[in-house]
Formats: structure tokens, C-alpha cells, sequence
């Protein structure tokens, strides 16, 4: 993978959209913006995207309760990015496994 693309995001949810929409997700580095976006996946993958949406979430607060007292703290924080394909065209994010 490039130093944009972190890994891609694997849910029932992304690939649903990828089935119905050609919309595929990526944790990208929080420094990148659009045009990177796009340029690294179209020269990852081969294929013409469309569109680029990006988003930066939050990380959640975790508690645990251990025998002597509560740890408190917090998931990391990342950039995520939604990328939509040319239509007929498809990512397959199983062949590199």
C-alpha cells in the first residue's frame, strides 16, 4: 500500500455499497486530502474514480474496570475516506490477502 492508504474498510456496510454503488472505504492518513486520495487509489487498483469523500472520526472513550480501579481512556482518531468508482468498474480488496 501507498503511504495515503492505510488499509481499506472491510464492513457488511462498505461492502454492500461497493455491490450497489461502487463506493469503497479506506483509512487514509489524516494529512492527505482529495486529489492524493484519488491518485493513490486510481494507481493502487486501475481504476477511474469519481468521487472522494472524507471524514475524520473521532476515537471513543473506553472504560475498564480492572481489581484495584477503573482505567479510563480513548481509542485513536482517523481519517476515512469514501471513494466512488466509474461504473462497471469494481475494486477487489480480497486479492491481495
Amino acid at each position: 500500500m501507498s503511504q495515503i492508504i492505510i488499509r481499506p474498510i472491510v464492513t457488511e456496510k462498505m461492502t454492500a455499497q461497493g455491490e450497489k454503488e461502487n463506493r469503497y472505504g479506506f483509512v487514509v492518513a489524516k494529512t492527505s486530502n482529495k486529489v492524493q486520495i484519488k491518485q493513490a487509489v486510481e494507481k493502487e487498483y486501475n481504476v477511474t474514480v469519481t468521487g472522494v469523500r472524507t471524514m475524520i472520526c473521532r476515537g471513543k472513550t473506553r472504560t475498564r474496570y480492572t481489581k484495584t480501579n477503573i482505567l479510563k481512556g480513548r481509542t485513536p482518531s482517523f481519517k476515512k475516506a469514501i471513494v466512488t468508482v466509474k461504473g462497471g468498474e469494481t475494486i477487489d480488496l480480497y486479492s491481495s490477502i
